[in-house]
């Protein structure tokens, strides 16, 4: 179903311009480069409204993160949450994941945000959750030799099938929980996050890191 975007959104996307990029194909390799004074690119991909995205940006002032998302009505908050703080170091893509390789070469990518992904909970659909076999070789492709994926969900089923799944495809797992916020709040949260953290929701996180190509 073709989704109905909101009628202001383009001109709130002009507004805040400076912070998109529109032909990210373009900076294929060159992201650094054209986008210059940054030591590391990092990735968030599904970045929905953006509070996670602003926030960790703000707190990392040299390096360049690029958030992607397909729904560009909830990718416009982001937008405009960056926009109006002043933080330079944030691009958004109007994308799907599946575009890493035609956007980033490979090895370009430092870091991979994975945060709250859409579940996707019944068995016939695992090919479509962003921690699948397909997935994770698309992100092994555009992430350097000892690049990490960052990976936080509040749904436990995804979390296990996710843990599995990274250690069979070959990548080792570090800061494995499954309570990230049990002594206090743990780094940036995102909106989903915050929320689910009121609720008493418990907040699973790991890191992981393919080393060998």
């Amino acid at each position: 179903m073709r989704i109905r975007r909101k009628p202001n959104l383009i001109p709130r996307m002009e507004r805040c311009a400076n912070v998109q990029i529109e032909d990210p194909a373009a900076l294929k390799g060159e992201w650094l480069k054209v986008i210059s004074g940054y030591s590391e690119l990092w990735l968030e991909l599904g970045c929905g409204k953006g509070r996670f995205t602003a926030d960790t940006a703000e707190q990392n002032p040299d390096i360049l993160l690029v958030a992607i998302e397909k729904v560009a009505d909830a990718m416009i908050i982001g937008m405009e949450r960056a926009y109006d703080r002043g933080i330079e170091n944030v691009r958004f893509i109007d994308a799907d994941v599946l575009a890493l390789p035609v956007i980033f070469a490979q090895g370009e990518v430092d870091r991979i945000f994975l945060n709250f992904s859409d579940p996707w909970p019944k068995n016939r659909d695992a090919k479509h959750r962003l921690t699948s076999p397909d997935f994770l070789a698309l992100y092994e492709n555009v992430l350097k030799p000892e690049g990490e994926i960052h990976f936080k969900t509040d749904n436990a089923p995804l979390f296990e099938y996710s843990v599995e799944t990274l250690i069979r495809e070959g990548w080792t797992l570090f800061e494995v929980t499954r309570d990230l916020h049990e002594h206090g709040i743990v780094g940036v949260m995102t909106d989903y996050e915050a929320k689910f953290h009121e609720q008493g929701v418990k907040i699973n996180r790991l890191v992981a890191k393919k080393e060998k190509r």
